[in-house]
């Protein structure tokens, strides 16, 4: 794992960081291995690929980080990232993979109202998937919306949203 990170820090050959991403994630399948990763200070390394601008490795990143969410200690570094992956899932095409991507991300940080605030700016662009998306979109968008409407501060930002 030490080896991958610094690989990803070291190379800046898309496909080699798209496989390392790939074999990180599968690794966070593992709840010691989402340890040893953030040990290894691997979720800035992985957060840093989101800035990419090759759609598969940011899709990768995106992937690799909605693995390691599955963890507390995870969620609280990761949750940096949230506005950035916001603007990545408005920003990206309707329906790509990135964007399906960044919304499974956006799911599990939403799970508990640990972070509802840093998405309240995107709930014009999420309602806005969800009529415009694709099915597997609007099924990802609603259980980001689901989890944010389980939050009674996000009643008003729902509610008023312009769309």
């Amino acid at each position: 794992l030490q080896k991958l990170i610094h690989l990803l820090q070291a190379t800046d050959d898309p496909l080699i960081q798209e496989q390392a991403l790939i074999t990180l994630s599968n690794s966070a399948a593992f709840s010691v291995n989402q340890d040893i990763i953030r040990n290894l200070d691997g979720l800035s390394v992985i957060g840093g690929m989101l800035s990419n601008c090759v759609p598969k490795v940011k899709e990768k990143a995106l992937n690799a980080l909605n693995n390691l969410s599955m963890n507390i200690k995870n969620q609280e570094e990761i949750q940096v990232f949230i506005t950035q992956v916001c603007r990545t899932v408005e920003s990206a095409p309707l329906n790509s993979d990135v964007q399906l991507a960044g919304l499974r991300l956006l799911t599990n940080m939403s799970v508990t109202s640990d972070y509802h605030q840093k998405m309240i700016n995107s709930i014009p662009c999420l309602l806005q998937l969800l009529s415009k998306g694709t099915e597997r979109t609007q099924i990802q968008v609603l259980k980001v919306l689901v989890n944010l409407s389980a939050n009674p501060a996000m009643t008003r930002h729902l509610l008023r949203a312009q769309v």
